[in-house]
């Protein structure tokens, strides 16, 4: 007679201690119990005490694993390493985006996932799963630049997603819609429908400023959508350095061919 299958225990994660600090340029401030540990992209530390122990390291446990973890990394547009940090005694961690903006911070269940934009992660719990996520839809896929590839972090865990300026939150109801410029999401539940198209007619699209196409976004679910991109930022700082302003007409012409770096 065989045995009845037992149900896999549920992983339980102890709660993180942070606070968010500052406005428009936020600190996020970590305090890690022994044992704690959270991943971090390289490079957005901005401070540690000295009883917490940090290593960078490729993710993955066989090679295979890390030479695929590399390669989602470098399609998501971040680095090929991430730095783990853990507490031997109490301490704390301090983190920090890398332009001016804010930080959201998720707190996911087991199973549950946000999806987050291109080089919007900050740092995690290690029980959350980052994976990059190619967009489903063909409109997306041919026109959506940067929003064809996105982040889906997947709990149990607390996750942090930096974003640029000012933050907007809404609670899409079943079929509603919501239209956002491709490069001004900052994440969205993983049940959102997500997909890009023309914005209006062919004289809006190229003669209404705001690029050709539109993030379609149709809920349940909640969005998040930031008020400054990094790449509007660069623009408004060098406005000449890609051979024209993006809001221009042969700027809008010329995005089909081209990105910022």
């Amino acid at each position: 007679m065989r045995g009845l299958r037992r149900a896999a225990s549920p992983v339980v994660v102890q709660p993180l201690d942070y606070t968010i600090q500052g406005d428009n340029l936020q600190v996020a401030r970590v305090r890690l119990k022994p044992g704690q540990e959270i991943f971090a992209e390289a490079g957005k530390m901005i401070y540690k005490t000295a009883n917490v122990q940090w290593e960078t390291r490729m993710s993955g446990e066989t090679l295979g694993d890390k030479i695929w973890g590399a390669v989602k990394r470098k399609l998501m547009g971040e680095s090929l390493f991430m730095t783990y940090f853990r507490a031997s005694t109490d301490g704390e961690v301090g983190f920090a985006g890398g332009y001016p903006g804010r930080i959201q911070v998720f707190e996911l269940a087991a199973g549950q996932s946000v999806m987050v934009q291109r080089d919007g992660f900050l740092f995690a719990q290690t029980s959350v799963q980052l994976n990059v996520a190619l967009v489903k839809k063909l409109g997306a896929g041919f026109f959506g630049g940067e929003g064809f590839i996105l982040e889906r972090l997947t709990g149990p865990g607390t996750v942090f997603v930096h974003g640029g300026g000012d933050f907007v939150e809404f609670t899409l109801k079943p079929a509603e819609v919501l239209q956002v410029d491709t490069g001004c999401i900052v994440a969205f539940d993983e049940g959102v429908d997500y997909d890009i198209q023309l914005a209006g007619g062919i004289r809006t699209a190229i003669f209404g400023g705001e690029g050709l196409f539109l993030a379609t976004l149709t809920g349940p679910g909640r969005v998040i959508v930031q008020s400054m991109t990094l790449q509007k930022l660069r623009r408004e700082l060098a406005p000449g350095r890609s051979g024209g302003d993006e809001r221009s007409p042969m700027g809008s012409i010329s995005g089909l061919f081209g990105s910022d770096d």
